[in-house]
């Protein structure tokens, strides 16, 4: 199944009139469909260039056309390698891009006719164009199950993590996006972190909004990364790694948030005596408490298992005390108190028990209004009797 980066393209698209199905008879397309073909198949490059940007009009918006016009694969792949001719590169590379989109065939096809050669080579690109151009191909084809094994084993996940350091804007967060499609495979994933990639991505959490698909790609490869002990100790030694982890879970998106809390649990949960200071030193209980309320059904069963290994002993204290998440959190901040988050959290506290307790009383007002029928007492009235029962 195509991944939701499978459609980043967008800016890439031609400015010039576009000949698409929507603006075209069925009979016009039919026609350029032909043309495009011949174009491509012609003996002199301009001819090729010229069919490639007629195939990357075509198939900018139409699932059709990139059907109609899967026999270009060859001869578009073909051009790539043309010995310094960067139109023919551009206009080849866009085309294939197009042809690739929400195609899975297509995407298996441009890499079994030999794409992956050229489209490697031009990351190392000077041109930054042309080095955007092919990390947007590799995204998109590395959305293609069947691609994963064969993008890794070419060499390309190096120069991805390059690009995190040394690339455009796009072309960084593209490469986020491909290495992130690319860690779904099991074998991709050692091969990622064997590149070093936790400095690169935490700047780039650091340096990004925090509720932006960037960083929840970023946080959604760390959280991966942790799960092996070379990824614990590179985050934990990168300064400021654990903070711009934690900085996710208290302003990033759903899904960021729950990447980072995530990735701090599989730490703790892994070595909770080597990783549980450096994660309560960077101030991680307010973005745990909220998360606690706020967080999704995920989200909050991860929060309040990190809170149980955050504090002094991650067993009950006694076994005639219940084991609250008040009881875990007033432990953990009794052993930090005077600290600046102790304030932030004994206040959370306060508004989680607050929320907790109107929610409660929600529940069972509306479970008083549910017994009672419309002869009986009003619910308010039902709901005090609840409470003298």
């Amino acid at each position: 199944m195509d991944s939701c980066a499978d459609n980043t393209n967008h800016h890439r698209t031609s400015t010039d009139d576009d000949l698409t199905p929507s603006s075209s008879s069925s009979t016009a397309v039919a026609v350029a469909v032909q043309r495009a073909l011949r174009l491509i198949e012609a003996a002199e490059i301009e001819g090729k260039i010229e069919g490639a940007k007629l195939i990357r009009k075509l198939t900018k918006t139409s699932q059709r056309c990139r059907r109609q016009l899967c026999e270009a694969v060859p001869h578009l792949v073909s051009m790539l390698s043309v010995v310094q001719c960067y139109d023919a590169h551009e206009s080849a590379l866009l085309a294939l891009l197009n042809l690739a989109v929400q195609d899975e065939k297509n995407k298996i096809s441009i890499v079994e006719a030999g794409a992956l050669k050229p489209i490697i080579s031009f990351l190392q690109s000077e041109d930054s164009n042309l080095q955007e151009y092919a990390t947007a191909a590799l995204l998109t084809l590395s959305a293609s199950l069947t691609n994963k094994p064969i993008i890794s084993a070419s060499g390309a996940i190096p120069l991805l993590i390059e690009i995190l350091s040394d690339g455009s804007s796009q072309a960084k967060f593209d490469a986020v996006m491909a290495l992130s499609n690319l860690s779904t495979h099991p074998d991709n994933l050692s091969i990622v972190l064997e590149n070093d990639p936790i400095p690169h991505l935490v700047y780039l959490l650091k340096t990004c909004k925090k509720s932006s698909k960037m960083a929840e790609k970023c946080c959604g490869l760390i959280e991966s990364l942790v799960s092996f002990d070379e990824g614990r100790t590179a985050l934990t030694s990168e300064e400021g790694g654990v903070l711009a982890v934690i900085e996710v879970l208290e302003n990033g998106s759903i899904q960021s948030r729950e990447h980072a809390v995530g990735a701090l649990l599989t730490m703790c949960q892994t070595d909770r005596c080597k990783y549980r200071e450096p994660i309560l030193r960077e101030g991680v209980i307010p973005g745990l408490l909220e998360l606690t309320v706020q967080g999704t059904p995920k989200s909050q069963k991860k929060a309040h298992t990190l809170l149980q290994l955050l504090r002094e002993t991650p067993y009950p204290r006694s076994e005639f005390q219940a084991d609250t998440l008040e009881n875990i959190v007033c432990n953990i901040i009794s052993q930090i108190d005077g600290d600046d988050q102790s304030g932030k959290a004994k206040k959370m506290l306060a508004e989680m028990v607050q929320v907790s307790m109107e929610q409660s009383l929600r529940h069972l007002q509306q479970r008083a209004a549910m017994v009672c029928t419309p002869t009986d007492l009003p619910i308010s009235k039902c709901t005090s009797e609840l409470f003298l029962k």
